[in-house]
């Protein structure tokens, strides 16, 4: 029995020893601090500037000049020119359409005809007055005599006036048969055709003038300010108010500029969408590529000069207009900042700012004061000011 307990507790007794040995030589585990690796983020050295600012917007070019062509006389068409179709080109002066003339032509001679009698009788009637004088002086015609010559006289001059006045109108209408261009330009729109008959005040065509053309450009109110243009001047810009305008289009797989100036504001500003209407003119003869009626053109508008400003990109700035700053030490400090205008990409900052110092750009998911950071410089000249805010 005895042998039995002495058995399990000798092996019991081993495992103890075992154990306790191993604990006693067991080495020892001194803890060490561990060193946090800082973050990298990009830098970009603040270094303020004088910037243009610029305004974009987008418009369709019109015609300055625009009007129906309208013949003064009634009659059938006899003849057309060539260039009277729609997209046909003409100068100034060109014949477009002549009226039958036959008519007005008849009219003339009659007039004429009507001028010569009247001619006569009024030399005739000359001749009697002064016969009746020469008769009144000597007591061989009565005074009533006299006075009738006077009268026939009188009647006889109206009558000349009303015939001389009848000749200009009868010789005008057989000049309006012919309709000529009243400036250079194209054909919008054609209305008739040779043997048609025509009415005075029908309108036969429309035409426009491509030497000057215009593009309503609208622009945010709130964009004006960016503009040197002052803001309750209306109508009719003075030169050295109106911005210089680019104009770039993209036609027939080209990319085309053309250089136009804002001449004039729009009275009125849009009630719903708040835009004030600028007009660009652009002067169609000087430019080497003619621009097109109806071409659809985006515009960058030239605005006044900031001075002293710093653009950074839009992601720089964080939670109430603060931006991250990389300090001497390598460590983040939140600056306010003021902002002069927001882009799609980028920011103009006015305000809290000093030249040479350096901003983060990177995307710090969590920023705290203070903390650690390995700045890599990005090149400052990267940043460009683009899109529309």
């Amino acid at each position: 029995m005895m042998r039995t307990l002495l058995i399990p507790l000798s092996i019991l007794a081993i495992f103890i020893f075992g154990a306790a040995t191993l604990m006693a030589t067991a080495p020892s585990l001194t803890p060490e601090s561990v060193t946090p690796t800082p973050l990298t983020v990009r830098v970009i050295d603040a270094q303020p500037s004088r910037v243009n600012l610029t305004v974009t917007s987008q418009g369709t070019v019109t015609p300055l000049i625009e009007s129906q062509l309208i013949p003064e006389v009634s009659g059938k068409i006899e003849w057309m020119s060539d260039s009277l179709v729609v997209g046909g080109f003409f100068n100034q002066g060109d014949e477009l359409i002549r009226v039958e003339s036959l008519d007005y032509e008849t009219a003339l001679s009659r007039a004429e005809a009507a001028l010569l009698r009247a001619e006569a009788e009024l030399e005739h009637s000359k001749f009697e007055l002064a016969r009746m004088r020469s008769l009144e002086e000597r007591n061989l015609a009565s005074r009533s005599n006299l006075e009738n010559a006077l009268r026939i006289y009188r009647v006889n001059t109206a009558v000349q006036l009303d015939a001389q006045a009848n000749v200009k109108q009868a010789q005008e209408n057989l000049n309006r048969t012919t309709l000529h261009a009243p400036f250079t330009g194209l054909v919008r729109a054609k209305a008739v055709d040779i043997g048609q008959f025509v009415s005075r005040g029908q309108a036969v065509a429309t035409i426009y003038a491509n030497e000057i053309l215009e593009v309503r450009l609208p622009i945010a109110d709130r964009q004006m300010a960016f503009l040197n243009i002052p803001p309750t001047l209306r109508g009719e810009l003075p030169i050295e108010f109106q911005p210089v305008v680019s104009l770039a289009a993209t036609y027939a797989g080209q990319q085309l500029q053309w250089n136009a100036t804002i001449v004039r504001s729009e009275a009125e500003i849009d009630q719903a969408s708040r835009m004030v209407q600028l007009v660009a003119r652009i002067d169609n003869a000087s430019a080497q590529v003619p621009i097109s009626v109806g071409q659809f053109v985006k515009a960058q508008i030239s605005g006044r000069n900031a001075e002293d400003v710093v653009v950074l990109p839009r992601s720089a700035v964080r939670k109430n207009n603060n931006v991250l700053l990389v300090d001497a030490d390598n460590r983040l400090r939140f600056r306010p900042i003021e902002t002069l205008r927001l882009y799609q990409d980028t920011v103009l900052v006015s305000g809290g700012l000093a030249a040479g110092e350096r901003v983060c750009i990177s995307p710090v998911q969590t920023a705290i004061e203070g903390m650690l950071v390995e700045p890599t410089t990005v090149p400052y000249n990267t940043i460009e000011i683009t899109g529309a805010d």
